[in-house]
């Protein structure tokens, strides 16, 4: 289901601002160039439901993050609707897209029944935000496999086509499962088959919860452009490692972790990113200006 909310002048003002966290000049070259290229500001966040390190939840703080980083378009995971108390059993993706005036889809990778008086299923998953129209979207929950022990959490692939000033590009927004390299090998291949179907541009934002050197990231590194890699930023860290190098309990106010990305591929390409440094979440959000060849019409599949 798709929220349609009518931007206002202070979003415009905002994105023509200075405040792009990550943003750089505009591509260098003539006009003739410029009229074959779609720029845009894209973000991935992992919210850690509105909550910071220190699980005070604040959901106007993370707004505010979005809002000054002059991003575009969002990928965001650990997103609640309706889920619990700690969230104010709010619909989080519903009421960021309100507060900023933005196109918003959601991704359901848990949906448990409602709880006793109430009638909301509780959900929890990644959302989609973007000042541009979304002209479609779907989950696709990624296989989830059984382990006696240490079950894994349901992830998934929230696709989404956006309407980038007549270039119809393919974004993404995923959450791959922090306690095994097999299941995250596994999610990465599903993902790679799920994204080949498209011949768009595509971007693909997410908390992949491994370090770029990690072996089941590869097979999608070679397909996907990593931007910081890129850009030669790979100690931009987004994320605390604990005593062992592993995702869990270290300070997102010294990271020392590189976890979250952006990812890019047939004709998208990123001119500058950069880590956005605040303690709204657990995770620090990361911005991508990038350059995207138009397509014809931006209308191929």
């Amino acid at each position: 289901m798709f929220r349609r909310f009518i931007a206002s002048g202070s979003v415009a003002a905002l994105i023509a601002a200075s405040a792009v966290v990550g943003a750089g000049p505009a591509l260098a070259g003539n006009d003739k160039g410029k009229d074959k290229t779609t720029e845009v500001t894209v973000m991935s966040f992992n919210i850690h439901y509105g909550a910071d390190d220190d699980n005070v939840f604040d959901l106007e703080r993370t707004a505010s993050v979005i809002e000054d980083s002059g991003a575009e378009i969002i990928g965001l995971q650990e997103v609640d609707n309706h889920w619990g108390a700690r969230s104010d059993f709010l619909d989080e993706a519903a009421v960021l897209a309100d507060r900023l005036d933005m196109h918003v889809v959601y991704g359901a990778n848990l949906d448990e029944p409602p709880l006793p008086g109430d009638t909301d299923n509780r959900q929890y998953g990644t959302a989609i935000l973007s000042e541009y129209p979304i002209l479609s979207s779907e989950n696709h929950l990624l296989e989830n496999i059984e382990y006696a022990e240490r079950p894994t959490e349901q992830r998934g692939l929230l696709e989404a086509v956006v309407n980038v000033r007549g270039n119809h590009i393919a974004f993404y927004s995923t959450h791959l499962d922090f306690q095994r390299e097999e299941q995250r090998a596994s999610q990465v291949q599903e993902i790679l088959e799920i994204t080949a179907t498209s011949k768009r541009p595509a971007v693909i934002v997410g908390d992949l919860n491994a370090a770029p050197d990690a072996p089941e990231l590869q097979p999608l590194f070679s397909v996907f452009t990593d931007t910081f890699a890129a850009l030669g930023q790979n100690e931009d860290y987004t994320f605390g490692a604990d005593a062992e190098g592993l995702p869990g309990s270290g300070s997102v106010e010294n990271p020392n972790l590189r976890i979250d990305y952006i990812l890019t591929a047939r004709g998208a390409r990123a001119t500058s990113a950069k880590v956005v440094q605040t303690t709204a979440s657990d995770h620090l959000p990361v911005v991508a200006e990038l350059s995207i060849t138009k397509t014809p019409n931006g209308k191929v599949r």
